[in-house]
């Protein structure tokens, strides 16, 4: 590496400073975001859990052949929602979850099973696409100002009308979740059958008020798109967490080069000013 002058490493101090203070901005932005992302989350969860329940109480009561998404199959073919980011900049958000990805696509074929992606988010759009992937739909831009509720509908009518022209014998969704309001995971779960679906809780004997097959149907479109769209939720403030913390460590590392090449200028600058005091030293000796 050539040696660098005193001007060339005080220009990249002052590089560096200004990449602090984008690094610094993007932490601020992402913890604004995060706590609306947050707030939103635990809103949905009752509801979306309530509608867990209600399912896995009405699948025992219900004809597979009537209604074909209750009915499990020997799984020959398999489709997997991947939801991502469409920002890079998230740590290893976005690596985790195309890492879960690929296990669960080895594991499948492994056992003759073959498998389809459904991808929600650039930052897999981008990765899948460009390898040896079977892509049914790939979707980039989901997560702008507000998450694109048309993409939520478009996918679960996809996925309901696949499992029941079996098309596909189970569908898997993978998508980061927040554990805790200070930490993530890449989550998977199946989404069809709704045999999987178990309910915890008791609530006896269902009279219902309206055509009992309107009512189960309405129930299973209200199901699946929002499952899909807490699904988004989740990993919108995953990814809002994620950044914060990556671009926290990112501003301190740089607080840490700005140290580090402070004291190269300062050791450049003094052996500068010896090599000056040198010269003239060595200048007035020759004029004697």
């Amino acid at each position: 590496m050539p040696k660098l002058s005193p001007r060339d490493i005080r220009r990249k101090i002052q590089g560096i400073k200004n990449t602090r203070r984008i690094t610094n901005a993007m932490k601020v932005v992402s913890a604004a975001k995060l706590r609306k992302a947050q707030e939103l989350i635990y809103a949905s969860r009752p509801y979306s859990e309530r509608l867990y329940e209600m399912l896995g109480n009405l699948s025992s009561h219900i004809d597979p052949q009537t209604h074909p998404l209750f009915e499990v199959r020997e799984e020959r073919r398999a489709d997997i929602i991947v939801v991502t980011s469409d920002r890079g900049l998230a740590g290893a958000f976005n690596s985790n979850l195309i890492k879960q990805t690929e296990e669960l696509i080895k594991e499948k074929h492994e056992k003759g099973v073959k498998v389809s992606l459904i991808l929600i988010g650039r930052k897999g759009v981008q990765y899948f696409t460009k390898r040896d992937y079977s892509v049914l739909k790939a979707y980039d831009e989901v997560f702008r100002k507000e998450i694109n509720f048309e993409v939520v509908k478009e996918v679960g009518s996809t996925l309901r009308e696949r499992y029941s022209n079996r098309d596909t014998d189970k569908v898997y969704l993978i998508n980061n979740e927040m554990v805790t309001r200070v930490s993530y995971k890449p989550v998977v779960r199946t989404f069809l059958p709704f045999a999987g679906v178990e309910g915890e809780g008791n609530y006896g004997v269902y009279e219902f008020e309206v055509e009992k097959e309107f009512f189960v149907s309405r129930l299973i479109d209200l199901y699946l798109n929002y499952q899909l769209y807490r699904a988004l939720l989740e990993s919108n403030a995953s990814e809002h967490f994620a950044r914060m913390v990556a671009m926290d460590n990112a501003t301190r590392n740089a607080d840490e080069l700005v140290k580090t090449w402070t004291l190269i200028f300062n050791k450049a600058r003094q052996e500068s000013i010896t090599s000056e005091l040198t010269d003239i030293v060595n200048a007035v000796e020759a004029m004697k």
